[in-house]
């Protein structure tokens, strides 16, 4: 047993009198029952809600190996790191593997792969090592023998004999009764000696915690102070207490969650212990495990449950919320970090959109004490957001999610359609210049090349789409002759930069028939629904670029035969064209910067 963690006085916090306060600081104590104590779990003074401690906290995330992790589990872990960071400790990862029976193979294996891809790197624990190691519960059955010896010992803890068949029968009765279950002693009835002579012998038994006559209260940094402190026996019949004696050594020899936990924080040094707000029910049996052998516990901060829009508790079992399926979606780890982040987490910021690192520097215990709703909305928006910060940035991450796009993109409209659109040109550049676009969202590959339809189907160029896109029928022959124009530039030209200058000198009409402002609208206008069929998307400039010069002359000289065609058949008068220069000027404008070169 190590020394460093025991022994001392375990500070009493809440309310104090304030002639007790005197007391205390003439240096004088008052004796105060163990059972009715409010611990704090380091000797030092808790700090206020939300503050961090002042010194490193050494935190562990301790997962068992009987399935993928899921959003509250990732989360949890995330407090824990954020925690030890935020205070330049330590953070540990234990495996409980106890319960061989639900370990599932692979299991562990893919809780490293997953906690790495978030981010979270542990700085003891498997793989890594460690000075307290062994890190999986099942290769540290020697020690909770050790410190169950010291606890039979202390008589704090007894042997049970009993067979289920009774235990059934006695919580068969009390639930006969509404009452809750419960253990009447009976195996304490005989002497330890007895006791150890049976097990000597080998016959099967548990080992059982002598509940305290109440439980002791905690002081918990989210919740403040907690715990029932209720007299533990309850009554089945006048003469038949029974009581909450938890199991601590199973029949096989292997500990129950309770007592290696208990165990393994100490002997691990772990400071503080942030967990879901569901095991705020056991933390009084664990702080009176601490008590009973003289260990100074953790402090405890347990975390607001997770329950889904109609407020039930966010199942496990529920796929949408496994960190594979978040994976599979092409979620980026930094989004979802992001996002379990939230989840019951507040700060101080403006934005919402945190990287880790930024976590790191701002993380605190300011967690909210209501259960939190999960909204996946919230997780696509910070998806978005994070993908736009990657395709800034540039450099190996934007060159992943070009990797991805283009597999998604030769999959939605192949191989060969993906060629004749490209006409040349590099995938990896028209699919750059396409994730440059603000307008899109990119929420995942396979959505970001569906939005990609603009590019690589051809529009609907119809009567319809041409009503729709608020283009003046009278002004077809003029739009017509400025779209021919865009085409003259060349195809060792066709950038951003150069279409932005020949769209500027188009944008004056070329003669008085019609004014300014409604001209270089309609010019839009009939460039967007030619182009595109007149949908959203980004500007006229950027998306002749992306279009490259094949695929945008082909576009509208379609889209000029079918404005010609709804020329004709309109009824509507036709702009006079006698006199009008655009035909001829348009072209020579166009064609003095690119002499030598006709459409």
């Amino acid at each position: 047993m190590r020394t460093g963690r025991t022994a001392g006085l375990i500070r009493v916090t809440g309310w104090i009198c304030r002639s007790f306060r005197a007391h205390q600081a003439a240096g004088k104590r008052r004796a105060v029952p163990a059972s009715s104590r409010t611990y704090s779990s380091t000797g030092i003074d808790i700090p206020p809600r939300g503050k961090l401690p002042d010194k490193p906290a050494r935190t562990r995330f301790a997962p068992s190996p009987t399935g993928n992790l899921h959003l509250g589990s990732i989360r949890t872990a995330l407090f824990n790191y954020l925690l030890a960071r935020a205070t330049k400790g330590q953070f540990l990862l234990r495996i409980e593997d106890t319960d061989a029976k639900r370990t599932v193979p692979g299991a562990e294996e893919q809780l490293y792969k997953d906690l790495r891809w978030a981010g979270l790197e542990w700085d003891e624990g498997p793989v890594v090592g460690g000075p307290y190691g062994p890190y999986r519960q099942s290769e540290r059955l020697p020690l909770y023998e050790q410190h169950i010896d010291n606890l039979l010992k202390s008589g704090h803890a007894y042997r049970c004999f009993c067979p289920s068949e009774r235990l059934d029968e006695l919580n068969r009765r009390r639930h006969e009764k509404g009452l809750s279950l419960g253990y009447d002693r009976k195996c304490l009835q005989g002497s330890s000696a007895e006791a150890e002579e049976r097990a000597h012998r080998g016959d099967k038994h548990v080992i059982r915690f002598r509940s305290p006559d109440q439980w002791p209260r905690y002081t918990d940094l989210v919740y403040g102070k907690s715990g029932h402190g209720a007299e533990k026996a309850k009554k089945l019949l006048v003469d038949e207490p029974v009581y909450e004696d938890a199991i601590l050594m199973k029949s096989d020899g292997y500990p129950t969650y309770h007592w290696a936990n208990v165990c393994d924080d100490h002997e691990m040094h772990i400071t503080h212990v942030v967990r879901g707000s569901e095991w705020m029910a056991s933390t009084p049996l664990h702080v009176a495990l601490y008590q009973s052998l003289n260990w100074t516990p953790p402090l405890y901060a347990h975390v607001p449950l997770l329950v889904d829009e109609n407020r039930q508790k966010l199942s496990k079992r529920n796929f949408d919320s496994d960190i594979a399926s978040f994976r599979s979606k092409g979620v980026f780890p930094e989004a979802l970090v992001n996002f379990a982040a939230l989840l019951g987490w507040s700060h101080t910021q403006k934005n919402d959109v945190l990287d880790l690192p930024q976590l790191e520097s701002l993380f605190d215990l300011r967690i909210t004490k209501g259960n939190t709703i999960v909204s996946f909305t919230k997780l696509e928006y910070l998806q978005v957001r994070h993908a736009r910060r990657r395709i800034q940035a540039g450099g190996s991450e934007l060159e992943q999610i070009v990797r991805d796009l283009a597999v998604a993109v030769l999959n939605k409209y192949g191989a060969g359609q993906v060629t004749a659109f490209l006409g040349g040109r590099p995938l990896r550049d028209v699919l750059a210049s396409m994730l440059s676009v603000e307008s899109f969202k990119y929420r995942s590959a396979s959505d970001f090349a569906d939005q990609c339809s603009l590019f690589f189907e051809p529009p609907t160029t119809t009567p319809n789409t041409f009503e729709s896109a608020g283009i003046d029928i009278s002004l077809i022959h003029p739009l017509r002759v400025a779209a021919s124009a865009v085409c003259l530039v060349p195809g060792s030209e066709w950038t951003e930069a150069v279409h932005l200058s020949q769209l500027q000198a188009l944008e004056l009409p070329l003669d008085d028939t019609v004014d300014a402002p409604k001209w270089k609208k309609e010019l839009y206008h009939y460039l967007r629904w030619a182009l595109l069929g007149g949908h959203r998307g980004p500007t006229i400039a950027k998306t002749l670029e992306i279009l490259g010069r094949n695929a945008s002359v082909q576009r509208v000289q379609a889209a000029n035969l079918k404005a010609q065609e709804m020329e004709v058949a309109s009824s509507k008068p036709k702009i006079q064209t006698e006199g009008f220069k655009g035909d001829v000027d348009g072209k020579r404008r166009i064609e003095k910067n690119w002499k030598g070169y006709s459409l």
